[in-house]
């Protein structure tokens, strides 16, 4: 069996983020890119998978322009074995779904694990398109994957619960918290070899993008801390009710 973990470049959470071109796009300058943590979980198991002896090859792909090959390289370090970038500037999730799934026409994969969304946009929508567009099953939810006997064994959480499905290849899992505990850290002799293993440029066929971004906006800043004096608990609730909102 092949797995393959679609990933998203993301900005390190600490990043301060800051808006150009009057608020309508992303400041790169500066950011730290790091692997959507989301991603970083399914590469995690997907791995555990193979030094398990269940999967015989794990590579990862993203779609973009080429200072993701970094983030890449991470994944490869972490022990992928290849890595594909589709050569692209894109606009919203649905151009990288549709060149995802041209890209699949041509390959063969048994699982492919996308993350529930990314830290960045967190539109949520990349996997299940990805699945429609390229005609396979998908699942979503998923927050557990083995494989016994030859069969994969899926854990979803559902409402009061979770379900258990078997799967049969090639399908897509949309997964989530649970995948695996925390991420692999890269060895220095993963780093070492990371930069001999494969990573594949493939340009990307003219997809138009569904949805324009018309401008961001960052959040406004905290009020000042506003003491109440303890013998005036009145006065708490008229602030919590009037000003806060929040009864």
């Amino acid at each position: 069996m092949k797995i393959l973990v679609c990933m998203s470049n993301v900005p390190d959470t600490t990043t301060k983020v800051r808006f150009t071109d009057g608020n309508t796009r992303l400041d790169a300058a500066g950011i730290q890119w790091i692997i959507n943590p989301w991603d970083e979980l399914a590469l995690t198991r997907a791995l555990e998978l193979k030094d398990a002896g269940a999967i015989s090859a794990v590579e990862v792909i993203n779609v973009g322009p080429a200072l993701t090959e970094a983030t890449l390289r991470k994944a490869l370090a972490i022990g992928a074995d290849k890595a594909w970038r589709i050569d692209a500037e894109t606009a919203d999730g649905y151009q990288v779904a549709q060149l995802l799934a041209q890209w699949l026409k041509d390959q063969a994969f048994d699982i492919l694990l996308a993350g529930v969304e990314s830290s960045d946009y967190n539109s949520s929508g990349v996997g299940i398109m990805l699945a429609a567009l390229a005609g396979i099953p998908s699942v979503s939810n998923v927050s557990g994957l083995s494989i016994e006997g030859g069969q994969v064994i899926l854990k979803r959480e559902i409402e009061g619960g979770q379900q258990q499905l078997k799967a049969h290849g090639p399908f897509l899992a949309v997964v989530q918290k649970g995948i695996a505990l925390e991420p692999r850290i890269p060895s220095m002799r993963g780093i070492m070899t990371a930069r001999t293993k494969p990573l594949e440029v493939v340009p990307a066929h003219p997809v138009a993008a569904r949805t324009a971004y018309q401008a961001f906006s960052l959040p406004q800043p905290k009020g000042s801390c506003r003491m109440v004096d303890p013998e005036q608990p009145d006065e708490l609730f008229r602030l919590l009710h009037e000003e806060a909102r929040v009864i």
